[in-house]
């Protein structure tokens, strides 16, 4: 799948996160210039079930191992094909993965690159400082078992990290998936409290934008999109939109006062996404709580970007 004699790298990208799995695929010409041949995911759920134990559990490690299958016959399609994968927190906290990811180079053939959160949070940065204008702000990146919050000074990465509180693990862990008891509401946002207030340097930033990313983040600009304009070609673009932290404190308070038959039935929330989206936002809601921020930025780029500019840098003299 090169076009005409030109020669081209395919840059698959794979992120293998704790909700999804997610295959981007890039035709880089040799110039550095690139295109977008397409995007995938397959919502796998590997971090269902790990409860307090963090161990994978065998459904889920059969549903991701089928989405990597499914991938990997797309682009075995491809000529000149460069992989480059990544785990994320669900792998990285489990007791149990080397058994996984033995299971899946043996089913699979695939190597998985296990990363730190540290640098998943790097990704994160370059992915939205080469897409989005940033100057100044803190990146939050809220996953299935991992937030990474970063913050941009003057463009540049200051502070980063990653923290292992994320929307199926507060929903599951605090039994918010469905009806949502007070009790149990306020005990997930104390435990997700406690743990954002080990980050110190989050004591110096304040009335800054936040830029989101993630499923449970991106899913607010969603559901925004879709008050806007109820033609699905007419949906104006995530990437870039502003929000006011009101406009979120108020669509929280609602979706934790409705049941999850009645979370599948908001436009712009995906019904695979309606038991976690309530744990999913408590990070975002603290940070706004706590920061004063002064407003929020949806990015649609990040750690997949991110290591497409990386890969770039390190071939940018090839």
């Amino acid at each position: 799948m090169n076009r005409g004699d030109e020669r081209m790298t395919n840059l698959v990208v794979i992120d293998l996160g704790s909700n999804s799995a997610r295959m981007k695929i890039f035709s880089i010409d040799k110039y550095g210039s690139y295109t977008v041949e397409g995007e995938y995911r397959e919502y796998v759920r590997l971090s269902e079930n790990m409860g307090k134990d963090r161990i994978l559990q065998d459904e889920p490690m059969k549903r991701t191992v089928k989405a990597l299958k499914d991938f990997k016959e797309i682009y075995s399609q491809y000529d000149d094909v460069v992989i480059h994968n990544v785990a994320t927190a669900a792998v990285r906290q489990a007791k149990n993965r080397k058994e996984f990811l033995d299971m899946v180079k043996k089913e699979v053939g695939l190597s998985l690159n296990v990363i730190t959160g540290e640098v998943e949070a790097y990704l994160d940065y370059l992915g939205v400082v080469n897409t989005l204008p940033v100057r100044n702000g803190i990146i939050m990146d809220t996953g299935g078992a991992s937030t990474e919050l970063i913050w941009v000074q003057n463009g540049e990465c200051r502070q980063r990290v990653s923290l292992p509180i994320g929307a199926v693990l507060l929903s599951q862990n605090f039994d918010l998936t469905d009806e949502i008891s007070a009790s149990r509401l306020y005990e997930a946002m104390n435990a997700a409290g406690k743990t954002i207030s080990t980050v110190r340097w989050l004591g110096e930033v304040h009335n800054l934008p936040v830029i989101a990313l993630g499923g449970s983040n991106r899913t607010i600009a969603k559901i925004h999109r879709r008050e806007l304009s109820s033609e699905i070609d007419d949906l104006p673009d995530i990437h870039g939109m502003h929000l006011s932290p009101q406009y979120i404190f108020d669509l929280v308070t609602k979706l934790i006062s409705i049941n999850k038959e009645e979370r599948m039935r908001i436009p712009g929330l995906a019904k695979n996404r309606a038991d976690v989206i309530v744990g999913g936002l408590i990070p975002m809601s603290l940070i706004l709580r706590n920061l004063q921020v002064s407003e929020v930025v949806f990015s649609n780029h990040g750690l997949r970007d991110g290591l497409l500019y990386e890969y770039l840098q390190s071939h940018k003299n090839d």
